[in-house]
């Protein structure tokens, strides 16, 4: 790649993002790095769609760190829903006291601080930094690696696992201009969400198309490691969600005869089950029954 062709990408990504970003709350002015924070979180692995109601009712009932750090763990995984991946309640519920009690109840804006969050990769506290407080940071998520790969290097995907080179290249290609870089992140992305999909790509659309070097090189297929798509049915993960949710839904302890009722594979049952309580998800008490984290 060459400095040259990075920069001819940013004004068109820049000018298409003013007329097509999507009104998301999470990017409105008035959103707090709080609420920026929990919406990166709560990204992880969901689509936009699923997640924009669950931020909402979070945001209202606990708009700051300090509100959530408050409630018992139980209570930040009842108020997950259907998100998937608990866990990232729980981290998020342990992310918040720490910043209660170690930030005087404000998100960081420092990169280092931000990743010593309980939860917070690499990934999460590059995208708080730039996207709550406009900072310079390089933010590699998949949609913008599947942009810049295609755009700069003429390949189809990018590797299954990210790779030093891409998070290279994602460097190389920010703007100069620290608002400008900012911006872009969130134009990349939104980008590869809306438009230089995975599977459907809408090159008639793209604001860089005459640019891209995957297209100017015939489309290539793909031509990597093998990548393997998530099996749900029948897993550990469904098990898992399925006795979460008879937890989230109950008022009271429930007792093991009810999880069975909703999952009669007794081995993986008591399996997942033994795997919640070690992950901090299910409290296990007296007489074989269970609720969430008190």
């Amino acid at each position: 790649m060459t400095r040259t062709a990075a920069d001819a990408l940013h004004r068109p990504v820049l000018d298409w993002y003013a007329v097509h970003a999507r009104d998301l709350p999470w990017r409105r002015p008035e959103c707090s790095p709080w609420g920026v924070l929990v919406s990166e979180v709560m990204l992880q692995q969901t689509p936009v769609s699923r997640v924009e109601p669950v931020w909402c009712a979070w945001l209202e009932r606990w708009p700051t760190p300090g509100r959530l750090a408050e409630e018992p763990a139980g209570e930040a995984v009842r108020a997950w829903g259907r998100l998937g991946y608990p866990r990232r309640a729980l981290r998020l519920h342990a992310a918040a006291r720490t910043i209660r009690d170690e930030h005087g109840g404000q998100v960081p804006d420092d990169l280092e601080s931000l990743r010593q969050l309980p939860g917070v990769g690499e990934y999460t506290a590059a995208a708080v930094r730039t996207f709550a407080y406009g900072g310079r940071a390089v933010v590699v998520d998949t949609n913008i690696r599947r942009v810049l790969v295609r755009a700069l290097t003429g390949r189809a995907l990018p590797a299954p696992a990210l790779t030093r080179a891409e998070t290279e290249l994602a460097g190389a290609a920010l703007p100069g201009d620290d608002a400008a870089a900012a911006t872009w992140n969130v134009a990349v992305m939104e980008l590869g969400a809306l438009v230089c999909t995975a599977r459907s790509p809408d090159c008639a659309a793209c604001p860089v198309a005459g640019r891209c070097a995957w297209r100017r090189a015939g489309h290539p297929a793909y031509d990597g490691p093998p990548r393997r798509g998530q099996a749900w049915a029948g897993t550990d993960r469904q098990c898992r969600g399925v006795l979460v949710q008879v937890l989230r839904e109950a008022t009271t302890p429930v007792a093991a005869e009810r999880l069975a009722l909703a999952w009669t594979d007794d081995l993986q049952r008591e399996r997942c089950l033994d795997a919640l309580v070690a992950d901090g998800l299910v409290e296990p008490l007296a007489r074989r029954t269970y609720r969430l984290p008190g």
